[in-house]
């Protein structure tokens, strides 16, 4: 005796479907999971910088700008703009003196600390990042150090972000009126952005 199983066109083209999403979502999810993931340590991937130099790079931004009552910047992507700014804009001479300078940074980290930047604590990192910014603004270089390259990077990337721009300045698309000469107080207390 042969049972018949009777299907409506709507319940066929559902489980269809479902058989067909289940098979390509699994191996979507599969070439996702094993394909381009970030090494810990940075939420973006590299594509100028190796993944050390870019979890220095990430370590380094936050440590100048970090988290508060404000997203930080690797919170507003800060990272991911260096490395577009070094990869697309910057000469060959000079993108390879900051990669030059950040080597330094890092093997002096190695040789004052005794590991590499990114192997340290947060606190050493901190503390290491200030007395090499200090001592580069203490000495007059030839060529700008690595690090006051670093900041000015990361200031320039998270103030031209919305956030740095709105939560951080103030903002407004168009304001009223130019007052040229006037205290921060009277200007709202914050820099214009």
């Amino acid at each position: 005796m042969k049972t018949e199983i009777v299907m409506n066109r709507r319940e066929a083209i559902k489980k269809t479907a479902l058989l067909m999403g289940a098979a390509v979502s699994s191996s979507a999810i599969l070439g996702v999971l094993n394909g381009c993931t970030p090494k810990p340590g940075i939420d973006w991937i590299p594509t100028f910088f190796t993944e050390d130099q870019a979890i220095l790079i990430t370590q380094v931004a936050e440590i100048i700008i970090p988290k508060t009552e404000t997203p930080g910047a690797t919170d507003v992507g800060v990272p991911g703009f260096i490395e577009q700014i070094i990869k697309e804009t910057y000469t060959k001479e000079k993108s390879d003196l900051f990669l030059q300078g950040l080597g330094e940074f890092d093997l002096t980290a190695n040789e004052r600390m005794g590991k590499s930047f990114i192997q340290l604590d947060p606190e050493d990192q901190q503390s290491f990042t200030i007395e090499i910014h200090n001592a580069a603004i203490a000495e007059k270089a030839d060529q700008r150090p690595f690090i006051l390259v670093m900041k000015e990077l990361t200031m320039l990337g998270f103030f031209i972000s919305e956030v740095g721009a709105t939560q951080v300045l103030q903002y407004k698309e168009v304001p009223g009126e130019y007052k040229g000469c006037i205290s921060l107080e009277e200007a709202g207390g914050r820099q214009w952005a």
